[in-house]
């Protein structure tokens, strides 16, 4: 029997979600994705690989992942073993994945961009005994395997290299798939690792009962349908696209679009040529989809929702891109450490800002905390609370991160509320509004300035195509903000420039005070501004 979902009179968890709690099912990922297909699910087409062009059914799919799962049993692979999936976005990303998963191992997924030593250091903590990667990627592959201590052997290349197996390989084995049995309450599904935007990367435990929960939560608020096209370009070895992109549109049998990397013209290309009707972005992604020329090129009348998450998006962008192409906006809110979604703002609810994250999804509830009293932050009726860091509680948090448990105790305190770091605000509808960062705040002479907040007053400038803000070292002031500003093609501006038109719209705490022009900002795969890499930094610096 699962446990049981939380009390609608629980006084310790003061904001509810709005949803009927949902019963979890006890079940593994590939059995609750899978094994209910019917025979009219089977002739469905999966996923469209946009990389090769090619068309997947259900069956087939369904197919392959036991093949892949058996190719692994055969080698020795079983429950308790972990295997590393280090790919882009295509079909045999998802083969690869539920076929680890459908073998009772676990799948820790490197991020596309990482360094050979960046990889080792995954594979040393995480204690990988395979590498399942694809040809593009094997030069860092095998450097961050050799000096893990993982042989050339144990590397498996899914689109074929020399001296690697491949995937066709293991399906034209035709190994059964193994019996395995799990508790899916305990049993390790996925170690993906943090992002590491502040501070060292850690593989988050995440078990099969999270990652169903957090499926079955969130199809109410999501709203993803069955015949549904969906373009899949955030990264599927991140939480984002692992769980909620890939693993939710497959659950509710619609198809996705894989798609490897995201270049606009594509990106834009796919969405006309596929019809797609359902988008999932992070905020770069929207400040093109509101500002680049080309979109006003392009047929995107087939798309009907647009779903922004993995950092803030602001109200006014979010607008933009509404208007632009005439769909439903609609954000989310989550984290690597909750399966990941614990908020999402359906489509139907247009009385609730599109600047916030929205509602708390079924069987979640949280708290907003006084970062500087430590004390509980009350609802106030018919407006915002005053800001405070987000706890949240629920199915989806995690086991907890692997081999740190004293990061553990510092996330999750013993009531169960995973401590977000992120500092939110609560409307009147229980719509909660991500102001920023906990580690992130400039501390402006005493005044805590959200560099979030900058930013999305940045964006609303016709000449700025991008921008993030920084805290800067100050004698006199402790801290001041820093902003580094993309120039929109063909257009103009200085710096003084800059600062007058942010000093019109807020505060004079929270003036910028020092701007740096440069060509992008940088950013995680899954769109988050990489702070960490701009801070004490100069537009030379980054020449």
């Amino acid at each position: 029997m699962d446990e049981a979902p939380l009390a609608r009179e629980d006084t310790a968890v003061p904001f509810q979600s709005p949803f009927a709690d949902v019963e979890i099912p006890d079940v593994s990922v590939y059995d609750y994705l899978f094994a209910g297909l019917t025979d009219d699910d089977l002739g469905r087409v999966a996923v469209f690989d946009s990389a090769t062009g090619t068309d997947t059914t259900y069956g087939d799919l369904r197919a392959r992942i036991d093949a892949f799962a058996g190719a692994l049993a055969a080698r020795g692979i079983s429950p308790g073993d972990v295997v590393a999936l280090h790919c882009p976005n295509t079909a045999a990303f998802i083969i690869a994945f539920h076929g680890i998963l459908r073998a009772g191992a676990t799948a820790t997924t490197v991020n596309s961009l990482y360094t050979p030593s960046e990889i080792a250091n995954q594979l040393r903590d995480s204690g990988a005994v395979r590498y399942v990667t694809v040809s593009v990627l094997l030069p860092a592959a095998l450097a961050g395997c050799a000096d893990a201590g993982l042989g050339p052997d144990q590397v498996i290349v899914l689109d074929g290299a020399e001296g690697h197996e491949s995937m066709m390989d293991l399906l034209s084995e035709g190994a059964a798939a193994p019996e395995v049995s799990i508790d899916p309450a305990t049993h390790l599904a996925v170690l993906p690792y943090s992002s590491g935007t502040t501070g060292k990367a850690k593989g988050v435990m995440l078990t099969h009962r999270n990652l169903v929960a957090n499926v079955e939560q969130t199809t109410s608020a999501i709203q993803e349908r069955p015949d549904d096209v969906v373009l899949a370009v955030l990264p599927f070895f991140h939480i984002y696209g692992m769980n909620v992109i890939m693993s939710l549109t497959l659950k509710v049998r619609a198809k996705l679009v894989t798609m490897p990397r995201f270049d606009l013209d594509a990106f834009l290309r796919l969405i006309h040529e596929q019809r797609i009707s359902f988008l999932y972005i992070a905020p770069p992604m929207a400040v093109a989809l509101a500002k680049h020329p080309a979109v006003d090129n392009i047929d995107t009348s087939s798309v009907r929702a647009v779903l922004s998450g993995a950092a803030p998006l602001d109200e006014s962008l979010g607008e933009a891109v509404k208007k632009r192409l005439g769909c439903g906006m609609q954000q989310g809110y989550g984290m690597t450490e909750l399966s990941p979604v614990s908020h999402a703002l359906p489509l139907d609810r247009e009385d609730i800002s599109i600047g916030s994250v929205g509602l708390a999804v079924a069987n979640v509830g949280f708290k907003v905390m006084d970062p500087g009293t430590g004390d509980e932050i009350e609802a106030v009726p018919g407006g915002r609370t005053a800001p405070g860091e987000l706890w949240v509680k629920g199915p989806g948090v995690m086991v907890g991160y692997l081999g740190n448990d004293d990061a553990t105790r510092e996330t999750i305190d013993d009531d169960g509320y995973l401590h977000t770091g992120d500092i939110v605000e609560v409307g009147p509808h229980g719509e909660v509004y991500v102001v920023d960062r906990l580690k992130e705040l400039i501390k402006y002479k005493g005044y805590q300035v959200p560099p979030a907040e900058l930013e999305a007053v940045l964006l609303t400038h016709p000449a700025i195509a991008d921008a993030a803000v920084v805290p800067h070292p100050d004698e006199e002031a402790g801290e001041v903000p820093h902003a580094f500003v993309v120039v929109q093609e063909g257009q103009s501006l200085t710096a003084d420039e800059v600062i007058e038109y942010v000093g019109g719209k807020v505060a004079p705490h929270k003036k910028v005070r020092l701007v740096d022009f440069i060509p992008v900002i940088p950013k995680s795969a899954s769109g988050k501004i990489l702070r960490k890499d701009l801070k004490g930094k100069t537009a030379a610096d980054l020449a």
